[in-house]
C-alpha cells in the first residue's frame, strides 16, 4: 500500500490525536474523511474534523488513547483499548472530572490516508460528568 501500511497509518492517526496535533491529523485524512463518534454524530471533510478535534482538545486537554489490542484487516484496521481523559472546568482539570472507558476505533485506510474512523465506547461515565450527575468515589477508591 503507498503512503504505509494500513495499520501503520491508523497508529500515526492515533498519536497524531493523542499529542493534539490537529494540523497532523488533517494531513492523515482523506479530503472526504468521515468521523463518526461513539454517539453516532457523522462529520466530514478535513475543515469540519479539524474544527471538531480542535474543540475537542479544548474540553478534553489531556485527550489519550491507549491501544492494547490491534486487528490488521488489510484497508482495514481495528484498534481496541482505552480512551481517557479529563473535562476542563475553567482551565481547570479535577480528578472528579476523568475518566476512561474501554473503547475501539475502526480506522478505513484509502491510498495511505484515513477515510473513516469511527469510534465505539460506552459514554455514559463522560455524559454523567458532562451533566453535573457523576458521583465523586469513595476515599477509599470505590465508585458508589
Amino acid at each position: 500500500m503507498r503512503g504505509g501500511r494500513a495499520v501503520d497509518v491508523a497508529l500515526q492517526f492515533v498519536e497524531a490525536i493523542c499529542s493534539h496535533d490537529v494540523e497532523r491529523i488533517v494531513t492523515l485524512i482523506t479530503d472526504d474523511h468521515v468521523l463518526i463518534d461513539s454517539g453516532g454524530q457523522d462529520l466530514r471533510g478535513k475543515k469540519v474534523i479539524g474544527v471538531a478535534w480542535t474543540a475537542y482538545f479544548l474540553a478534553f486537554p489531556d485527550y489519550r488513547i491507549m491501544v492494547s489490542e490491534i486487528i490488521d484487516q488489510g484497508s482495514v484496521v481495528a484498534l481496541f483499548g482505552t480512551a481517557s481523559a479529563t473535562f476542563s472546568v475553567e482551565g481547570k482539570l479535577l480528578p472528579e472530572n476523568s475518566w476512561a472507558i474501554p473503547a475501539c476505533c475502526k480506522a478505513v485506510i484509502e491510498g495511505g490516508k484515513v477515510a473513516e474512523w469511527r469510534v465505539y465506547a460506552d459514554n455514559e461515565p463522560v455524559r454523567q460528568i458532562l451533566a453535573g450527575e457523576r458521583e465523586p468515589d469513595h476515599p477509599d477508591g470505590a465508585a458508589r
